[in-house]
């Protein structure tokens, strides 16, 4: 008989291309979202520059959208026990408030 607790686990190979693996610098996100989809836009945002460039945008799903949030959080407060906690700083420093 089946045991349908278990489902049978299967492995997932991932490749990383080279430049995939240089990754990107971002110091700001926009998120928008539909019923369908979330969209992320990392950007970077120079000093002093009017102007911003989106360096890489990101598609998923809403239900992937919140496993992605419950593993970032899981992750900072890990980060957080381990190097202490991460200021934010003042806010009208931050970048999302250039325009």
């Amino acid at each position: 008989m089946e045991d349908r607790q278990n489902p049978k686990e299967f492995k997932i190979e991932i490749a990383l291309d080279d430049e995939i693996a240089q990754g990107v610098y971002s110091n700001l996100a926009l998120i928008n979202h539909n019923e369908n989809e979330f969209i992320i836009d990392f950007i970077f945002v120079q000093p002093q520059q009017p102007k911003a460039r989106v360096r890489s945008r990101v598609i998923t799903s809403p239900k992937h959208i919140k496993r992605f949030a419950i593993a970032l959080n899981e992750n900072i407060a890990k980060y957080e026990a381990r190097f202490g906690t991460i200021e934010i700083g003042n806010p009208s420093h931050d970048p999302a408030n250039y325009q």
